[in-house]
């Protein structure tokens, strides 16, 4: 794909020079001739590489470039001055501007600066992604401040460092692999291998060769020897993610490495010690399945060692705001939109839903909201019908055992309606589904002003 090059100058003819200069090289001009459009431009079309005159009309470059670096701030911006404006050149330069060239300027000064801002440009984009993945990695993307999460993050913070096995517990979508990146890469092994397996996304008739590694003609298929996983997580950590979903066989084979630290390949005889810390989560009830006789007792305990368990998004809805305000904020910028914004009724109806899924589902929701959404703003009839009706389900009255004031429960709620719309009576009258006449005259019935 052929880079995007935005100039934004008032002057045609310097235009017209840069886009000659620049015609056999395979980039797309995009050009504006104020500051105002040259500020549109970088919105609609992402550039990525700004030229930009210091002096136009509507708005100076200086301006612009500062509104620009709010929007991108990884968007190389190479100033464009006239004799007499070194000064504000460097200034520019002090705000985010990557360089400038002088009018009348070299053609080939021009390309090697071009050159250089986009090869620039493309690594401030790695270092920003390499940033964010290991942000994730290091569980500083773990987002709370319920009592709940912050009891969660102390277990961690003072587990991390220790060489004992975890059991993380909690449903699906909660953040178990969140929580075990973060054990795993604030402990002593962090920058020794650290294994990942879904125990329930592997069939069991390879399972075990997956986990313990098997020899050469153990099974049919099996042409060479292959090391298992936890070999290959030696002085490392292993996670075993859905662990309840282990069969009886793998148990005992998985009980035996935590008590002799030795492995035994599939086909083989030999012995092989491992040092590896185990790191373990279900969204299963393993003491429950362990009084059924589904899971192994003495297994269970020696995965359970240091249990952490994640609360469900639901009890702890403190956090959802701030969730959704993250996972907003990481759409647009993905989609290279302007930051979105959620009105208070939405954000209410949000927090106010089950999540069942918990922040997977919530994370699914908001990337379809910012897809979906055509302005700036995220209405409550933007939310997708099941949070709709559950929030309309949850709505339903219950009559107390003693009974109630019936008059005194609607006065209640046309107060409320009138402070919700700042005594606007039309638009009270709508929410409590009712006309505005009916409204006037139950006000007055109750001497309300």
């Amino acid at each position: 794909m052929h880079k995007k090059i935005l100039i934004a100058d008032d002057e045609k003819n310097m235009i017209w020079a840069m886009k000659k200069a620049l015609k056999n090289e395979e980039y797309k001009i995009i050009t504006a001739s104020n500051g105002v459009e040259a500020i549109e431009k970088v919105k609609t079309n992402e550039p990525d590489l700004v030229l930009l005159d210091l002096r136009m009309p509507k708005k100076d470059g200086m301006e612009a470039l500062k509104e620009i670096k709010e929007f991108n701030t990884n968007v190389p911006v190479i100033m464009i001055t006239a004799h007499g404006t070194m000064e504000s050149a460097i200034e520019a330069m002090k705000i985010g501007a990557l360089d400038y060239i002088s009018k009348p300027f070299d053609v080939e000064e021009l390309k090697l600066q071009i050159r250089k801002a986009l090869d620039i440009g493309h690594m401030k984009e790695q270092i920003e992604f390499l940033t964010e993945e290991l942000k994730d990695k290091t569980g500083k993307l773990i987002i709370g401040n319920s009592d709940k999460m912050k009891e969660v993050l102390a277990i961690v913070n003072r587990v991390a460092k220790s060489p004992a096995t975890i059991l993380i517990t909690g449903e699906s979508g909660t953040g178990k692999e969140l929580i075990a990146n973060a054990i795993h890469y604030n402990s002593e092994r962090k920058n020794k291998p650290y294994i990942k397996v879904n125990c329930g996304a592997i069939p069991e008739s390879l399972l075990e060769s997956e986990l313990f590694g098997h020899e050469k003609g153990a099974f049919t298929g099996a042409t060479n020897r292959k090391p298992g996983r936890f070999e290959r997580a030696d002085a490392g950590t292993i996670f075993l993610d859905e662990v309840g979903e282990l069969s009886p066989a793998t148990q005992v084979k998985l009980l035996r490495i935590l008590q002799e630290k030795e492995i035994e390949r599939v086909g083989g005889t030999e012995l092989i010690k491992v040092d590896v810390r185990v790191v373990s989560a279900t969204n299963r009830d393993l003491k429950k399945m362990v009084e059924e006789g589904d899971f192994r007792e003495d297994l269970y305990y020696r995965l359970n060692v240091i249990p952490i368990e994640l609360p469900a998004l639901r009890e702890r809805k403190e956090d959802i705001p701030q969730l959704i305000d993250y996972f907003i904020q990481r759409y647009c910028k993905e989609m290279r939109r302007d930051k979105i914004n959620i009105s208070d009724d939405a954000l209410e109806m949000l927090v106010n839903y089950n999540w069942k899924g918990n922040i997977r589902e919530l994370e699914n929701v908001i990337e379809r909201l910012v897809i979906l959404s055509q302005g700036n703003t995220i209405y409550r009839d933007d939310l997708p019908r099941e949070i709709l009706l559950q929030n309309k389900e949850t709505c339903e009255f219950i009559l107390p055992k003693e009974g109630i004031n019936l008059e005194e429960v609607e006065k209640g709620l046309i107060q409320q309606a009138l402070d919700k719309m700042n005594y606007n009576q039309t638009k009270a009258a709508q929410l409590l589904g009712i006309t505005r006449h009916t409204l006037i005259y139950r006000m007055e019935k109750y001497n309300m002003k």
